[in-house]
């Protein structure tokens, strides 16, 4: 065994002490709780190694035990023996998810479905959500791809609203303990521009075949009726979200609905429900070669499947999308 090998068992044997030595100490903190004094913001925990765990509003530990694994996981990889015919192809799902992400995305994992080289698939998202029909079909396509062979989702900063329900079509959901994730909800956006095109002489009219053929039209309001009839619409995109997290996660309804105030939670404190483990890339990896009952797989990542910066709402749509991402869709500075 040449030296390159020797260095990477070492580097593991490390990293698993160094692993060890937090876990020791998290667990003596949770045995011993300190008493805290008055003018402390938060309890400090000091070992005779010189080793301090500071506890407040933020649980730093978790992040640094999560990245440790990582790590480990990582250098498992290297010094793990290539399996033939063992091959985890990495599908990114970046950015706003659109038509031209549908496009990209379903060939592809319909390719992977079918390609007998390929035992396993990790999902790769780093998205806010985008628009329900395209976030729809991709993930219909995920459910049908893990029929066949195991699928991880993984995410290491943003995997919201249509993002997410993307990743719950996959076995497993895996996530840097600082990454978003959830914002399970639907927006529907509406443009009402009359009073716009009345101060600059712009006058529309309209040839339509049915009362409400141009409704959600910018140059004019939404009447009552249409408010009740996108009302109910958007109640059934977001019951359909409901049911596909209901599913994908083994959790009721009703236990969904503690998730679906629209907010993004941090991984770390959603673990067990909206997420299975904490870590980086290579524990996501790590937990698909398990699925696969393999070790040391070829990883293959497809590249170019990022959405387009370009993209914009035009009228009133439908969307799966954190909120904070609707002012570039619609060109604001």
């Amino acid at each position: 065994m040449d030296d390159r090998i020797w260095k990477y068992i070492s580097a593991v044997l490390i990293l698993l002490l160094a692993l060890s030595v937090v876990s020791i100490a998290v667990l003596y903190y949770q045995v011993n709780p300190p008493a805290v004094s008055g003018n402390q913001t938060g309890p400090v925990v000091e070992t005779p190694a010189n080793f301090t765990l500071v506890c407040g509003g933020f649980n730093a530990t978790e992040t640094e035990v999560a990245e440790l694994r990582d790590q480990i996981a990582f250098l498992q990889g290297l010094v793990s023996p290539k399996q033939s015919g063992s091959t985890i192809a990495v599908v990114p799902i970046f950015g706003i998810i659109d038509e031209y992400t549908a496009l990209q995305v379903i060939p592809l994992l319909r390719n992977l479905a079918m390609n007998e080289s390929i035992g396993g698939v990790l999902l790769w998202i780093e998205s806010p959500g985008g628009v329900v029909g395209p976030v729809m079909s991709i993930y219909s396509e995920v459910k049908k791809l893990a029929l066949l062979k195991p699928v991880v989702a993984y995410t290491g900063g943003l995997m919201a609203s249509g993002g997410y329900y993307i990743a719950v079509g996959a076995q497993k959901i895996v996530a840097s303990p600082l990454a978003e994730v959830g914002s399970i909800g639907v927006i529907y956006v509406h443009y009402d521009l009359e009073k716009n095109y009345e101060m600059n002489g712009i006058k529309v009219n309209v040839f339509k075949t049915g009362e409400h053929k141009d409704m959600g039209a910018e140059w004019r309001d939404l009447t009552p009726e249409e408010r009740k009839k996108i009302a109910e619409m958007i109640n059934t995109y977001f019951q359909a979200f409901l049911n596909a997290v209901s599913e994908g996660r083994n959790m009721t309804v009703d236990e969904v609905k503690n998730f679906s105030t629209g907010e993004t939670w941090f991984a770390k404190n959603v673990t067990g429900t909206l997420v299975d483990e904490l870590g980086g890339m290579d524990t996501a990896i790590n937990v698909l070669e398990k699925l696969m009952n393999v070790s040391g797989a070829k990883v293959v990542v497809y590249k170019n499947l990022e959405t387009p910066e370009e993209f914009g709402v035009y009228g009133s749509t439908s969307l799966y999308l954190d909120p904070r991402y609707l002012t570039p869709l619609v060109g604001g500075g």
